[in-house]
């Protein structure tokens, strides 16, 4: 008989260790609601200032709610997450976090934006005179624990999954992920309103909300790494007005992706009359980096989309 339980906000742990314990144990085939906290730890509220970003102590970011064991996951098999829904709190936040993001050079002071959304309709968010930001939620972090033993940093994504922000990871999607230690040790959290391929700016709309997943196993699969599908479109949510693009070409691909990005903060700056800053932040959370040509020697396309639908 399949069963539903729930992850409760306070059941969260920071870092992977297989040794922590479980919060709860499952069978292939149960449902488990996990109640989140934000990326930040709860150390940042729909009331906070832009001090506050100042404030943030990084050994309490990004906690995980977790983890579950899967009864029967052993060493090899793969992990099934349906991603079942999501139900979103309604506000959010992002940041300019000095020292963290793409072009972190160039912004050196912090930024906080405070977003209110309609939790129950996912209306576009309303970000500064005219702007509009469709909305999509997903797990920025979702994974099992490592065979490695001790406690690792839950910043990095790992070949068992973590921060991978992932966009795609949205209701209606199917991740496999690698088990390495018995049980899976599965934890979820870092939960996003929305936020464009490559969070360039190191934040998304960063919200709260609950995750309904239903675990399953696939036996021996041997996964080399973290693998989805998805159920239809990914991106019909911002395609309505297309797009406009930038790119950075050479022979380093980061150096690519920053001046694509640069790019497009300086066409948004001069078109839409936004602070630079405004403009990186919203390059984050709505923007998509792309890899557009990675084989024509010695030099790259990486490509900045930006959707129209936001500022038209």
């Amino acid at each position: 008989m399949r069963s539903s339980h729930t992850i409760h906000r306070h059941q969260h742990h920071h870092g992977w260790n297989n040794a922590i314990p479980p919060a709860l144990t499952v069978a292939p085939g149960d449902t488990v609601t996990f109640a989140t906290v934000d990326s930040s730890g709860g150390q940042l509220s729909a009331s906070s200032t832009v001090a506050d970003v100042t404030r943030l102590d990084f050994a309490k970011v990004n906690p995980v709610s977790g983890p579950v064991r899967v009864d029967g996951a052993e060493p090899g098999d793969a992990l099934v997450v349906r991603i079942e829904a999501f139900r979103p709190s309604g506000w959010g936040w992002t940041a300019n976090i000095p020292g963290f993001g793409l072009l972190a050079d160039q912004f050196t002071e912090p930024t906080l934006h405070l977003w209110r959304y309609e939790a129950d309709t996912l209306a576009p968010a309303l970000y500064g005179p005219g702007g509009r930001v469709p909305l999509k939620p997903f797990a920025g972090t979702i994974g099992v624990a490592p065979a490695e033993p001790g406690l690792h940093s839950i910043v990095p994504p790992r070949r068992v999954g973590g921060n991978m922000d992932v966009r795609d990871l949205a209701a209606g999607s199917t991740l496999y992920l690698p088990v390495e230690v018995p049980g899976a040790l599965f934890s979820v959290g870092d939960t996003h309103a929305a936020q464009g391929d490559g969070e360039v700016c190191g934040t998304a709309i960063e919200s709260p909300m609950e995750v309904t997943v239903t675990f399953d196993l696939v036996k021996a699969a041997h996964l080399p790494a973290p693998r989805f599908s998805t159920s239809g479109p990914v991106t019909r949510h911002l395609d309505a007005e297309g797009y406009e693009a930038t790119t950075g070409v050479g022979p380093d691909l980061m150096v690519a992706a920053r001046d694509a990005v640069r790019y497009m903060v300086d066409q948004l700056t001069a078109r839409h009359g936004l602070r630079p800053v405004d403009a990186y932040l919203l390059c984050s959370v709505c923007g998509d980096l792309r890899i557009s040509e990675i084989v024509d020697q010695p030099n790259w396309v990486v490509s900045f989309y930006f959707p129209r639908v936001v500022l038209a």
